[in-house]
């Protein structure tokens, strides 16, 4: 039985929910003993607002799938979510914090128990707001094979986000790449589980570390949509949802510390899982023991009836009930199902009120984690301590985009650009003469994905500057080489298909001794963009007519150089065999073109390595490296799926030669050591990647050809070198079997170290010994690695 205590902020300080010195599970179960219906709804739904940039209050966006919002009605009942304050609208960080402050303090005032509200963000290439440093996409955090140096991008960007009070960070995502003609290719990682999960959750270490709430997502199946079409019906089997698309979740969970999740639009096989119990629920909580919130990805509850059919159109209340008893604790982005129609559905009947409960303790227990329910709680950010001043003095006096958050983002920036091919033309020898062609070259936006604030929000607000330093390739070239003379003509559009200016752009590269062709997307939402949410494409052809251009100028004779501005990987025709250099880029962030212009002249020495295939052919998906033998080349069909550069594959200017590669036994049943000698043979530092590949050639269910099981990414300077160990657990041989179980299954297996999924150096013969035997969520997910220098 609920027991109502009035409160009075007098009292606040004794109430039991707000004592320090009770166990969490005390202050939780006053709180949802004291509370009404209402009350309790009010904590399971967000509201989307927008900071004012004068610094007062904050306002309701209103949106087709929201109902209008009278804050002055709602609040007395308590908020618990703020939608995106600082990423809705360009607002001054300083004053964005201030109009974030004076938002809590009126709902902590407005209600009985004075709760604040959580504020989330998107966070996916860095703090999504008005003068935030804009770093590198998630696919390039994948390019970079280095973990450690997300972890610290991600640390900065979590402090960043407390510093001016928000919680809660939308970001990372954790989908694999199954097509790559899906438009949010660049938000992920790569086309490999284990490349997804180290990194994800090294990025969610950093969030988790400063303080705020990383929510992965998107749970799960979202990137394996039919034909890459955003939102289109899951297909997928069981055994690739188990072996593909769940490991990284289930490796975040294991080892980040992360505290939510956030569902997928998509359906799979026919259940939406937004309504999939056996996943948000089953799985999440009852076998891997998550204990964290699941938030709702935008609408996704209207969806349920919307889009998915599973509830009538206009029944709010079904939707809302069937997302919150399949797992979803909150409504995001705002309120529409979980106010007054799931009030409803507990008032006649339909729905137990003991569900909401559930949430609600998962709601509250977060809260109580970040000091809301605190006594002592200030609404005053760290970041505004110590300022006076009214709006107009605190204008500016936040920094969001510091000098060394602009190095850090150079640094993850040189160390994701990947070198494709060189004949020997990069570093470029001080030529006099440069050539620039192609439409991503004079683009500011040309390095920004689509979750980057200047994309997502700032287009929307052109009368607004971009609020940090963008320069265009073009403007890096000409900095990076102050002596040589540059023309440029663009060429064409990115996609609009003309081919008028493409003799124009032939004409200056035959007069030049270089000329550097700037390919790429433009990211945008919805089909506003060739790359991002909702911009799939049919195929991988490059946008427009930059292959026409792309042909015309490599025909031209002169020394080509491409680099590839983009959001996901693409067919380059001939390009792979007749230019003298390909660099791919993916959406470096706001240091990205000063990066690529230091490669070109030799100042950076690209150390990136592919998180997706570079197909050969435009029409060749969906394929990733990550494939059984019959889909890969055969006899069997004249498609020949092989890609032009394989997952992993990345060159340097400096070469690394290997050498004393041993397996410690020709068998074993536990674990097993593999290791190698690389030294750095040539006359500059760089970076190499060694990649250890398991290859299974006989299993009693079909298995990839090869499968990333473990890498190193390693620094070494001139004439030195180390010796990469890795001792493997058996259990990395795990797969699910036959009868849905995960088993590890004796007979005879081929570690493989290789310099990419397709460059195999050093293939080891070994023999699994032992019987087949079950394995579960706890099981070892890596193999111990140890780099010795020497």
């Amino acid at each position: 039985m609920s027991i109502r205590v009035p409160v009075s902020p007098e009292s606040s300080a004794s109430l039991p929910w707000n004592d320090a010195g009770r166990s969490p599970h005390e202050r939780v179960e006053a709180l949802v003993a004291a509370m009404t219906l209402d009350e309790k709804l009010a904590q399971l739904y967000g509201v989307w607002v927008g900071a004012d940039a004068s610094g007062g209050e904050v306002a309701p966006n209103q949106n087709e799938m929201s109902q209008e919002i009278d804050l002055d009605e709602l609040l007395p009942a308590g908020l618990g979510q703020l939608t995106r304050p600082f990423g809705t609208a360009p607002v001054d960080p300083a004053l964005g914090a201030l109009s974030l402050q004076r938002t809590q303090e009126r709902i902590v005032a407005s209600s009985r128990f004075g709760i604040p509200a959580i504020a989330h963000e998107e966070c996916l290439a860095g703090f999504a707001t008005w003068g935030a440093t804009a770093y590198p996409v998630p696919l390039a955090w994948g390019a970079s094979f280095d973990p450690d140096l997300v972890r610290e991008m991600a640390g900065r960007i979590g402090r960043d986000m407390r510093s001016v009070g928000v919680h809660q960070g939308l970001a990372p995502v954790l989908d694999v790449v199954r097509d790559a003609r899906w438009g949010r290719v660049e938000e992920t990682i790569g086309e490999d589980p284990y490349l997804v999960g180290t990194i994800a959750t090294a990025y969610v270490q950093g969030l988790e570390q400063a303080g705020v709430v990383a929510t992965l997502k998107h749970f799960v199946g979202y990137s394996a949509s039919k034909a890459g079409r955003n939102l289109a019906p899951v297909s997928v089997g069981p055994r690739e949802l188990a072996d593909v698309l769940l490991p990284p979740f289930e490796m975040a969970l294991r080892e980040s510390g992360v505290r939510s999740v956030m569902n997928a639009y998509t359906d799979i096989d026919g259940i939406p899982t937004a309504a999939d119990a056996s996943l948000l629920t089953d799985l999440l909580r009852e076998t891997w023991g998550f204990d964290g919130t699941v938030v709702a990805d935008y609408f996704a509850v209207g969806f349920l009836a919307a889009l998915h059919g599973v509830a009538a159109q206009d029944d709010w209340g079904a939707a809302a009930r069937v997302a919150l008893t399949a797992g979803i604790d909150v409504e995001l982005p705002t309120l529409r199902g979980y106010g007054e129609p799931l009030a409803r559905e507990v008032r006649e009947g339909r729905l137990d009120e003991a569900f909401i409960d559930r949430a609600l303790r998962r709601v509250l227990h977060q809260k109580l984690q970040l000091g809301l329910l605190d006594a002592d709680w200030s609404a005053v950010p760290s970041a505004l301590k110590g300022l006076r001043g009214d709006a107009g003095e605190l204008r500016g006096r936040i920094d969001l985009d510091t000098a060394e958050s602009r190095a850090l983002a150079a640094r993850v920036a040189e160390r994701a650009l990947v070198l494709l091919r060189n004949d020997g033309i990069l570093p470029l020898d001080a030529p006099r003469r440069i050539a620039v062609v192609g439409p991503t070259a004079d683009d500011p936006y040309a390095v920004l994905g689509c979750y980057s604030f200047p994309a997502h929000v700032g287009v929307k607000h052109p009368e607004i500057p971009i609020g940090i330093d963008l320069p265009t390739l073009l403007a890096s070239l000409r900095a990076e080489f102050p002596d040589a003379e540059i023309d440029y003509v663009r060429g064409t559009t990115i996609d609009g298909g003309e081919t008028d200016e493409i003799p124009s752009a032939v004409a200056i590269a035959r007069d030049a001794d270089v000329v550097i062709v700037a390919l790429g997307d433009r990211a945008g939402l919805f089909g506003r963009g060739t790359s991002g949410e909702g911009c799939d494409v049919e195929s991988l052809a490059l946008p427009g007519a930059q292959q026409d251009l792309l042909d015309a100028v490599l025909a031209s004779g002169t020394p080509a150089v491409v680099t590839l501005l983009a959001g996901r990987p693409y067919a380059l025709g001939d390009a792979p065999t007749t230019a003298g250099a390909i660099l791919e880029a993916f959406f470096l962030g706001e240091e990205g073109t000063r990066v690529v212009a230091g490669a070109l002249s030799g100042r950076v020495n690209p150390g990136g390595r592919l998180p997706v295939s570079v197909p050969a052919t435009v029409g060749a998906q969906p394929s990733t490296y990550l494939a059984a033998p019959l889909a890969r080349r055969s006899t069997v069909s004249n498609i020949d799926p092989s890609p032009a550069y394989p997952f992993g594959h990345g060159l340097s200017y400096t070469s690394f030669e290997w050498s004393g590669h041993e397996v410690s036994a020709p068998s074993f049943s536990d674990t097993v050591d593999v290791h190698v000698t690389i030294r750095n043979s040539g006359d500059r530092a760089g970076s190499d990647v060694v990649q250890l590949y398991l290859h299974d050639p006989v299993a009693t269910v079909v298995r990839p050809v090869q499968r990333l099981i473990s890498y190193a990414r390693v620094d070494l300077d001139p004439g030195s070198a180390a010796t990469v160990r890795f001792r493997v657990p058996s259990e990395l041989a795990s797969f699910t079997g036959v009868d849905g179980r995960r088993i590890v299954e004796p007979g005879a297996l081929v570690l493989g170290v290789g310099r990419s999924s397709g460059d195999i150096v050093h293939a080891h013969p070994v023999e699994l010994t032992g019987t087949t035997r079950v394995v579960d969520h706890t099981r070892p997910l890596h193999a111990e690695v140890r780099v010795e220098r020497g």
